[in-house]
């Protein structure tokens, strides 16, 4: 029976991360396909690289939450000292740009809350 559980654990792990890259995957390319918009149609407005870049930050925290998920099921079946080194990291990585994200995105909304009053 415990062979079975880690059998599983070590499938869902594997789709895990494969989601993880497919989404930071995507949001690369959507984020590469966004900046050459400004080449083919100039009138883009000012902001549009802020648009871009949190739209691009966004991806890479949904891909770092499914990579620290796949880390986890990883480390419950074989919690080694590297494999709780690595969960610790994504953690941190994640945590730090997710309060960054969430600043600059409260900034953003309240510029143009502001904006939109004047």
């Amino acid at each position: 029976m415990e062979e079975v559980v880690l059998q599983f654990a070590r499938v869902a792990s594997l789709v895990v991360e494969l989601a993880a890259i497919v989404v930071v995957s995507f949001g690369a390319l959507e984020a590469f396909v966004m900046l050459l918009r400004p080449a083919f149609r100039p009138a883009i407005r000012h902001g549009a690289r802020k648009v871009i870049w949190r739209r691009s930050a966004m991806w890479m925290l949904l891909g770092l939450e499914f990579k620290l998920a796949a880390d986890i099921i990883t480390t419950v079946m074989s919690p080694t000292l590297q494999d709780i080194d690595g969960l610790a990291a994504i953690a941190a990585i994640r945590t730090f740009l997710n309060y960054f994200l969430e600043r600059d995105l409260e900034h953003s909304e309240s510029a143009e809350a502001a904006g939109a009053t004047n």
